[in-house]
């Protein structure tokens, strides 16, 4: 059975419940009928690492690149592949923000919800160039 804290003991040693979620491992508490998880964020990253950003690219015929993202449907164009993963992964990040900032709208909605895992991989990352690394691309028209 998992070790679940009390609410009000978290309250009381938050300092040190904050350094050994850091430090040590996330941890679960309970206030009234609520169960939480806390933890730091590179652990979430590490949860998410499973999720992967996959794109179809596209050659342009003005020899411009397009990523057509699958897991969020966004697309972006630049001037080389390189180009249009930095696009994309500003794009990814920006929807992660918005979709955040409204989340109990974007959470609920039924085509959004396999969203929340490629939203929070993007939030825990934070960084565009480390997101635009990670897009897997895959040869779409030519």
């Amino acid at each position: 059975m998992t070790p679940i804290m009390n609410a009000t003991d978290v309250r009381k040693e938050w300092s040190t419940v904050v350094d050994n979620t850091v430090r040590v491992k996330p941890q679960f508490f309970k206030r009234t009928r609520d169960l939480l998880f806390l933890s730091d964020l590179s652990f979430v990253e590490d949860l998410l690492s499973g999720y992967t950003y996959t794109a179809i690219r596209m050659d342009e015929e003005d020899g411009s690149v397009t990523l057509a993202l699958n897991e969020l449907d966004l697309a972006e164009n630049g001037k080389d592949e390189n180009d249009a993963r930095l696009k994309l992964a500003s794009s990814i990040l920006e929807y992660s923000e918005d979709f955040y900032n409204d989340f109990s709208y974007w959470a609920s909605a039924p085509n959004r919800k396999t969203h929340i895992p490629y939203v929070f991989k993007a939030l825990s990352i934070r960084d565009t160039q480390k997101i635009g690394d990670s897009i897997k691309c895959q040869a779409g028209r030519i």
